[in-house]
């Protein structure tokens, strides 16, 4: 062994070792035998096992001799040596010295070689035998001559990019294999990717530096390297990917958290102002909520947020009376400003149908909020009012002059233009459907004695007509039931009602003469005919429907309007029926 050394690889550290190339340690005993011969004399070496060093610590410099027991060693002869002399422990000196290897027990057939001795600190006695490796013209060792003891030459372990000093063969740690290449990419979870490592940058850094600066490794993995570069592009790609999918998701969770924060903790948005002078109409469907409205206002660019309407309309202590309709506001209103324009009757701007109002009144109030001609609606209910939504127990009733009548429900409708009569008049049917259905019509109808829920609207529309204030409604109903009855002696069944009548006309009047009501035969002439009209006479409200649902039991047979306007009286008998038309009579000569 040089002094030189060995790395952890298979060639030495040091491009000026003379065995710059060599295998290792085992290939330089195995070449041992094919060594030129030295000054020309052919080296032979024993073929038996050389006897094993023992080494102390290494690292602190005590060094045993070579085991504490000698051990017995053989020429290839088979003739025993004398056992070799203890080494003494050398100490090392401060400045590094270059000894010449010690040769190994070289045996020439028939001849021993004497055995160098030492003193008690390790140095050689005697005089020095002749160097067997000093001679060869070709021995590499020869092309530099070694230094004598305490000489200097330079030492190539010394400068900084110079690698560990040498250890011994025991103590060698096994060289890595190379890993087999393989298209599959590991992955960072198998290691540091040179990407992240700066492995790639060093390598570009490197490239220009001398080959023998370079580690074996290095030499070994530059076709790898070359190779990596196509890996570091793709793993740049893969992290702006990563970058891209992190910095994306980032952000999601960055606006979703930040609308989560005002839902919660934040003020609503909101304008500020009464609006931007730009008019918009809003209709609010029936039954709407505060988030309803808030919704259909939001849509129309009257309000900027729902909730912040919401709150607005809570704040004030009249929000909660919000109707539906139709309203005309303006954009970009604050919402506590949008909450008191809707309160306000300026903004209303619905189609109101009153309590007891006739189909043909009604139908000139849609001509007229559309904006159409006239008589265009009750066309459209004269040709279409089978497919307007009437319950099947409303078709096909005889003599009935409009089967819509008493299905324009009295309330306030989201009318405007731009709207058709058909769709005005379904919205008005199926209201009126739909509080029909609610109070069970259907059922209670047979309890008070009645052919159907068509009849009960009937009575309904009839006590709407000759009421004249909601306390008369209940009596009026009772003497409807009382004279429908088949035991009525007084009347004789018939209900002999003003108000049918001037239905058939499509009038409003008082003053009728007893020849012109005897003489007219209509269906609708309650004078002449027994029992209710073939259907109702008007639209009537909710509470005509009640008090035909829950009329009075005291007996009531006859009413007369005493002052012919607002006042309604009511009696037993005929005498007392008498009396009031005394009364009535009164009244109008006064």
């Amino acid at each position: 062994m040089t002094e030189y050394g060995r790395g952890q690889g298979s060639e030495p550290w040091h491009p000026d070792d003379p065995l710059y190339g060599d295998g290792g340690w085992g290939e330089q005993q195995a070449q041992q035998a094919a060594q030129p011969s030295y000054d020309g004399q052919a080296q032979q070496y024993p073929q038996q096992p050389q006897t094993q060093q023992q080494y102390g610590d290494w690292g602190t410099g005590d060094q045993h001799g070579y085991g504490d027991q000698s051990y017995p060693q053989y020429d290839q002869y088979g003739q025993q040596y004398a056992p070799q002399q203890p080494q003494q422990p050398q100490h090392q000196q401060p400045q590094r010295q270059q000894y010449p290897q010690q040769p190994q027990h070289q045996q020439y057939p028939q001849q021993h070689q004497p055995q160098q001795q030492y003193d008690q600190n390790g140095w050689p006695t005697g005089s020095y035998p002749q160097d067997p490796y000093a001679g060869g013209p070709a021995d590499p060792y020869a092309q530099q001559p070694s230094a004598p003891y305490g000489g200097e030459q330079s030492d190539y372990y010394g400068t900084p990019e110079a690698y560990p000093p040498p250890e011994p063969p025991g103590r060698r740690r096994a060289e890595p294999e190379p890993e087999p290449q393989t298209d599959w990419d590991p992955g960072p979870d198998q290691g540091e990717h040179a990407f992240f490592a700066g492995g790639d940058d060093d390598d570009d850094g490197r490239d220009d530096e001398p080959e023998d600066r370079r580690g074996r490794g290095d030499r070994r993995g530059g076709k790898e390297r070359r190779g990596g570069k196509e890996k570091k592009r793709r793993s740049g790609l893969a992290c702006l990917v990563v970058v891209v999918v992190f910095g994306g998701g980032l952000a999601g969770v960055s606006y979703f958290g930040y609308q989560f924060y005002q839902d919660r903790f934040g003020s609503a948005p909101d304008f500020a102002g009464s609006g931007n002078g730009e008019q918009v109409t809003v209709t609010i469907p029936k039954g709407s909520g505060g988030y309803a409205i808030g919704q259909e206002l939001k849509k129309m660019g009257v309000v900027k947020s729902v909730d912040a309407f919401v709150a607005a309309q809570a704040a004030n202590p009249d929000g909660k009376s919000i109707q539906d309709g139709v309203y005309t506001m303006q954009k970009e209103m604050s919402a506590a400003s949008a909450v008191e324009l809707m309160l306000s009757p300026k903004s209303r701007n619905n189609l109101i149908i009153a309590e007891g109002k006739r189909n043909g009144a009604v139908y000139e109030l849609i001509d007229a909020r559309l904006e159409v001609r006239k008589g265009t609606t009750a066309k459209v209910a004269e040709t279409k009012w089978k497919t307007l939504g009437l319950p099947e127990w409303a078709m096909n009733h005889p003599d009935v002059k409009d089967p819509l009548e008493g299905f324009l429900f009295p309330s306030s409708y989201a009318v405007a233009k731009g709207q058709t009569p058909e769709d005005v008049l379904k919205q008005m049917v199926a209201r009126a459907t739909e509080k029909y259905e609610s109070l069970d019509f259907e059922a209670k109808s047979k309890s008070l004695g009645l052919d159907g829920p068509w009849e009960l609207v009937t009575v309904a529309s009839l006590v709407q007509a000759e009421g004249k204030t909601h306390d008369d409604f209940r009596k009026m109903s009772e003497v409807i039931y009382n004279r429908l009855k088949p035991t009525n002696t007084e009347t004789n069944q018939k209900l002999q009602f003003d108000s049918s009548f001037n239905y058939l006309l499509g009038q409003s009047e008082i003053d009728i003469s007893a020849s012109e009501i005897n003489s007219n035969p209509d269906p609708y002439n309650t004078y002449t005919n027994r029992g209710l009209p073939p259907g109702p006479i008007g639209n009537p409200g909710e509470e005509a429907l009640q008090a035909a649902l829950k009329p009075t039991t005291e007996g009531w047979m006859y009413f007369v309007a005493t002052d012919g306007m607002h006042k309604t009286e009511f009696a037993k008998t005929i005498a007392e029926h008498d009396r009031l038309v005394d009364k009535f009579n009164d009244s109008r000569n006064n």
